[in-house]
């Protein structure tokens, strides 16, 4: 529980680092196809929530 608010802590004021750590766990997914990679990355992109979606709904995480 504790990471998860860290990591949402992260993500509202530091999204610069957030998004890049987003990314990289995208791209370096197996079990994700093109079109949800593409999907992913571009849902992440919106300032401080968009990071929190891909951990909530996307099976994420950033360490």
């Amino acid at each position: 529980m504790l990471k998860l608010v860290v990591e949402i802590v992260l993500a509202i004021f530091l999204h610069p680092v957030a998004y890049i750590l987003t990314v990289v766990d995208v791209v370096n997914r197996k079990d994700m196809t093109g079109f949800w990679k593409v999907f992913w990355i571009i849902v992440a992109f919106p300032w401080g929530i968009g990071p929190i979606l891909y951990l909530v709904f996307g099976g994420g995480k950033f360490w």
